[in-house]
């Protein structure tokens, strides 16, 4: 099969969409078909670079950074991929290359098929401050968006449920998004490990709570902080990981401060790609209050590491946490408290629970992925 895969972004590599989109075209090639990328370009110029065509836009970088604009739907590129006449156009983002997408497969005859990756609802507060209104627009543009599309493809059942509460009529299929588990599959030893948290400025008694991705308010890690100083205030000899950056960053450094726990809580900012599965090794146990979250990649390169998680309950969870086998869900503060305890003091539990967590995250490699998103072009085209 020909396949065009259409996305807003594609450059940045601390990004989800991004992350599946090249997940996905990976295993694809391995599967024979020809696959290529249009995206948007990170200037005012369009360019072609390999199986990538990168369309001129400006910044627009209100509620997401890297969010970008194109400066016209018309393009010589676009008029090449036309000609090319894929089988398959598979949409990523609902905004602005979607435009392109829906030309691109109405010219050329192509199914449509389009993930639903964001609930944009959580995000929408950035700029509208009433949340019933910013659900109704965010219901109303995802019908109108995606009325047409042969396919929509939800990472979880959670999605697939809010796209029903919107009025979404058409067909939808649940396909996990897949991560590279053979990445993961390397452990730190003792010595590394301990080196590298020395690094950090972690003591070598303490254990370790940590939370890996984007800082933003959407994330819910006032509330992680507020639940630390609570697990702190029985257990001294704990450190909170904090890997990542984002517009929440400051607010959360001040209120470690005024909870009288900076000193037992390590901000990194942003760390390569190549080294995030080092800083997940550095962790005893991830923690998240998020409901934010589609999927939460995140979630499954924790177990991939060997970590157990503790995380707010939400749907998203539901095949990445076995309650008391690999983790546990909480939904009020004191079973946060009791849940991280009893984890710490049972290293036997860990072992188990580590063990447990790699099965769990080596379901969602991108093999089994890529394998399922070919099984939806084959059924669209048939």
């Amino acid at each position: 099969m020909k396949i065009l895969i259409t996305t807003d972004l594609y450059v940045t590599d601390t990004n989800g969409v991004v992350t599946s989109v090249r997940n996905l075209r990976e295993e694809l090639v391995k599967r024979s078909h020809e696959v290529r990328i249009l995206t948007l370009s990170s200037d005012l110029k369009s360019r072609k670079d390999g199986y990538v065509y990168y369309i001129k836009s400006i910044p627009l970088g209100i509620v997401y950074p890297d969010v970008r604009m194109p400066v016209s739907y018309h393009n010589a590129y676009i008029r090449e991929l036309i000609d090319w006449k894929p089988d398959i156009v598979h949409s990523q983002c609902e905004f602005f290359s979607f435009q392109f997408a829906k030309h691109i497969a109405k010219a050329t005859g192509a199914p449509l098929i389009h993930t639903y990756h964001t609930l944009y609802e959580q995000y929408v507060t950035y700029v509208i401050p009433s949340k019933r209104l910013g659900k109704r627009m965010v219901a109303s543009l995802s019908r109108r968006r995606l009325k047409h599309v042969d396919t929509v493809i939800a990472p979880t059942r959670k999605v697939e449920n809010a796209l029903r509460q919107y009025g979404l009529q058409g067909r939808i299929q649940v396909v996990p998004s897949g991560i590279s588990i053979d990445r993961y599959r390397h452990r730190l030893t003792p010595e590394e490990r301990m080196k590298r948290r020395e690094e950090l400025g972690i003591p070598s008694d303490h254990q370790v709570l940590i939370n890996l991705g984007r800082l933003g308010t959407e994330k819910n890690l006032g509330e992680l902080m507020e639940l630390f100083a609570s697990v702190l205030a029985v257990n001294n000899r704990l450190t909170f990981l904090i890997v990542g950056d984002g517009p929440a960053r400051e607010q959360l450094e001040k209120q470690a401060e005024q909870l009288g726990v900076s000193d037992h809580v390590v901000f990194t900012g942003m760390v390569p790609p190549s080294e995030v599965q080092n800083y997940y090794q550095l962790g005893d146990i991830f923690v998240s209050a998020s409901t934010s979250e589609t999927q939460g990649l995140t979630y499954i390169e924790a177990a991939a590491n060997g970590l157990p998680l503790v995380c707010r309950q939400d749907p998203c969870l539901d095949d990445v946490i076995e309650e008391g086998s690999n983790g546990y869900e909480y939904t009020v503060p004191d079973e946060f408290v009791q849940e991280i305890n009893a984890i710490l003091w049972n290293p036997d539990w860990r072992r188990l629970a580590s063990r447990r967590s790699a099965e769990i995250a080596a379901t969602f490699d991108k093999s089994h992925f890529a394998e399922a998103v070919e099984d939806i072009y084959e059924d669209a085209l048939g």
